[in-house]
């Protein structure tokens, strides 16, 4: 393949990957935001934190793989995007790290107060990420104050208040709500009972207000900052299959729900790159700072060596995570999920049931 083949395939890669991070992740995400909310008892809470047991810390190489692929093929987009979103993307750091010790010191002690502040930083913890991935992603397709240096290379002259603008936030409401319905629709699936029940109908209600929040989210940005009319596609097949999702969530049909949900996480990402293409970091002050898949791509030869190691290991990382999901397919209930007690060991991911 070409140089310039390899750089679009890669663009694509990366989207990708970005895919299956919001997939995944998504209701991950979705899950901790609305443990406080679907949870009414310590057994339920420790019930809807089994359901992510074994497979959170798996969905989250999705998210590092993603930076490495963007790291190695495209270095100018990593560099700038780190330097400019900085501080935004170290909360979500933060974010990521509190959460995953919360998942494993929660259950350390039987202390209620103990369990309580975890609980907590479980939902704070899933929600600034649910919130920032939606205001990064926004503000990549609206276009970042870049302007050339003395070098002659991109650089973000703008500050962490300029991400805060009402079409990035939008953004953020966008993600936080279609995660929040996804997590719903996943703990309808995974569980029985009453949290069961009542996801079902937190589903149904969050998942009209992502509805609306998307419709004009994806307007405004395919009308105001979109590269191309093939982005219409993504966009309209991610209203389509949410659309589907709310209705077979309504009849109960939790599986068909949570297919189309994450036709619809996945289309909203399509959406994005598809829009911002052939950008990945366009400038909002002057057109020549812009990045494009040319100009902040690696070599030739690097692209090649990471296409044939992504062609090896991309099926077995595929596999194993499907083998996974698979193996924990069941659903939960309360009277499943034992009380540790004071100094038990009962680490989410251990439960098999």
């Amino acid at each position: 393949m070409s140089w310039e083949t390899l750089q679009i395939v890669w663009f694509v890669l990366i989207a990708v990957l970005w895919v299956g991070y919001f997939v995944l992740e998504g209701f991950d995400f979705g899950v901790g935001v609305l443990l406080p909310i679907v949870a009414k008892s310590d057994a339920e809470r420790r019930t809807v934190i089994t359901t992510l047991g074994p497979l959170w810390d798996g969905n989250e190489v999705w998210l590092l793989v993603a930076g490495g692929a963007t790291f190695a093929a495209f270095p100018e987009w990593y560099a700038t995007l780190f330097s400019g979103f900085y501080l935004a993307l170290l909360l979500i750091l933060v974010a990521l790290i509190v959460r995953g010790v919360a998942f494993e010191y929660r259950s350390k002690r039987g202390n209620a107060s103990w369990r309580r502040r975890w609980d907590i930083a479980i939902t704070v913890s899933s929600f600034l990420p649910a919130l920032l991935w939606g205001v990064a992603f926004a503000n990549i397709a609206r276009g970042t104050p870049l302007q050339l240096d003395a070098n002659g290379n991109s650089q973000y002259v703008g500050t962490f208040w300029d991400l805060l603008n009402p079409y990035a936030l939008l953004g953020g409401l966008t993600t936080l709500a279609l995660f929040t319905t996804h997590g719903a629709v996943f703990l309808a699936l995974k569980t029985d009972g009453d949290i069961r029940v009542r996801a079902n109908k937190i589903a149904g209600q969050a998942g009209l207000v992502a509805a609306l929040l998307a419709v004009v989210f994806g307007l405004w940005t395919q009308l105001s900052y979109s590269q191309n009319a093939l982005s219409w596609l993504p966009l309209g097949l991610a209203v389509v299959s949410w659309l589907g999702a709310l209705a077979a969530n309504r009849f109960g049909r939790e599986g068909w729900a949570f297919l189309a949900s994450a036709i619809t996480q996945g289309g909203v990402v399509i959406f994005l790159f598809t829009a911002l293409y052939p950008y990945v970091m366009p400038s909002s002050i002057d057109p020549a700072a812009s990045l494009t898949i040319t100009n902040a791509s690696s070599t030739e030869y690097t692209l090649k060596v990471m296409t044939i190691v992504a062609l090896v290991m991309t099926p077995v990382v595929l596999c194993y995570q499907a083998y996974t999901y698979w193996v924990f397919r069941k659903r939960l209930h309360p009277s499943q999920i034992p009380d540790p007690g004071h100094g038990s060991l009962d680490l989410p991911h251990e439960i098999n049931v």
